[in-house]
């Protein structure tokens, strides 16, 4: 029986928005030290529309097409919009993960809030949806 099911092959084979944008307006980047996966999320914002999202990701089959899902997901989207992208949603447009690889999706909504977090830093605005303080990712917390 296979792990992954069509859809999640389909991402994992032909991923969709691979790359890097050049002077991105944000950049997010995570991590999972466990496991090794890392992803970086770049987007370019125009009328506080996600204009392009790609994405560059070392990692499993699950983190390459919850990347690959997560950008298209996003892309075209307002920021509150692509806020509200969960990993669960990731997972459910995926038609499932395995149990073990479902990190991954969180993965992807960190790493595309946490380029959205970089935009509105960087240009000095306030996103609804954008929780500042008590939000800081797994990751991200000192041991």
């Amino acid at each position: 029986m296979p792990i992954y099911n069509q859809k999640v092959m389909d991402h994992f084979m032909n991923p969709r928005n691979v790359g890097e944008i050049s002077n991105p307006d944000g950049v997010g980047e995570v991590g999972n030290p466990i496991c090794g996966d890392m992803m970086t999320f770049y987007i370019k914002v125009k009328d506080n529309h996600l204009d392009d999202v790609k994405f560059q990701t070392f990692g499993c089959g699950a983190a390459i097409a919850v990347s690959s899902m997560v950008s298209e997901m996003a892309k075209g989207k307002t920021l509150e919009e692509a806020l509200t992208i969960t990993p669960s949603l990731v997972a459910k447009e995926l038609e499932g993960l395995p149990k073990n690889k479902y990190h991954c999706s969180n993965l992807g909504a960190q790493a595309l809030r946490k380029a959205i977090r970089d935009y509105a830093k960087k240009k000095g605005v306030k996103i609804e949806g954008l929780e500042e303080k008590g939000e800081e990712d797994e990751e991200g917390k000192e041991n």
